[in-house]
């Protein structure tokens, strides 16, 4: 399959419109009428992840966060992007990012099916209509306490551990998800009747933020909701292309707690 009518499936579903302004979305590294046999997906191109494209003969990287995320000057040896890059480019490997474009468009849609929420509401909005965003906030099919819809969450998505701010006996009706980074979300789901806001990245600091105004937190790591994209889009690449060949990076949580 030609790598332009790929890509042109892919802008059908995910375009790059869809992404929020900051983003950098779309084929980042390659030729756009390169020949597509063989993708293999991963949600970051780590090196690792790169080694493994290449040794399985893969002609696209597909994956959700974009390995050129903002402005490079140069790409040389012994540089951390530039190693990176020059491995792809060496070995005719193509890199094609869909980020904030897919959170729009599929993420939450996926997350949100295993978590048991109904009467849905765009966390952020990021078109006029608010019909399209990053996350939902929505209401529990029935109430539970904060650990153990905490502990749904682990089980629901294969995470290791999660974290609490808040009291894990507080009761929950309502909440808020952002997969992927939520810190600075809060407002937006306290303005929604979010009890607790569910997603990645807190720290020290946000999480006690966040039980100041009033909000519960689960981390859930970066990697843990977000890591739906890998199967989800070997899903689709099977069924909208089934001439192409589908590797997928193996599930690997980038920390380990002791």
């Amino acid at each position: 399959m030609e790598g332009r009518a790929l890509y042109e499936l892919l802008q059908k579903y995910f375009p790059n419109q869809a992404a929020v302004s900051w983003d950098n979305v779309g084929l980042l590294c390659g030729r756009m009428n390169k020949e597509i046999k063989k993708v293999y997906i991963g949600l970051d191109a780590t090196t690792d992840v790169i080694d493994d494209a290449i040794e399985v003969g893969a002609d696209l990287l597909l994956t959700h966060h974009p390995i050129i995320f903002s402005g490079i000057k140069r790409i040389e040896e012994g540089d951390f992007l530039g190693e990176r890059l020059l491995r792809l480019i060496e070995n005719h490997v193509t890199c094609y990012a869909m980020h904030t474009n897919y959170d729009i468009k599929r993420m939450a849609d996926l997350v949100v099916g295993r978590m048991e929420m109904q009467n849905l509401q765009v966390l952020e909005p990021t078109v006029p209509d608010h019909t399209e965003g990053i996350g939902y906030t929505g209401d529990l099919k029935e109430p539970m306490s904060l650990k153990d819809y905490a502990l749904k969450i682990k089980a629901w998505f294969s995470i290791p551990d999660v974290r609490i701010y808040g009291n894990p006996e507080q009761m929950i009706h309502r909440v808020s998800v952002c997969p992927g980074s939520a810190k600075g979300m809060e407002d937006y789901a306290l303005s929604q009747g979010g009890e607790v806001l569910i997603g990645g990245d807190f720290g020290h600091h946000e999480g006690l933020d966040c039980m100041e105004k009033g909000i519960a937190v689960i981390d859930a790591g970066h990697y843990g909701l977000e890591h739906v994209f890998i199967e989800d889009m070997a899903g689709f690449l099977k069924e909208h292309c089934p001439d192409i060949e589908i590797y997928t990076a193996k599930e690997a949580y980038p920390f380990q707690t002791l």
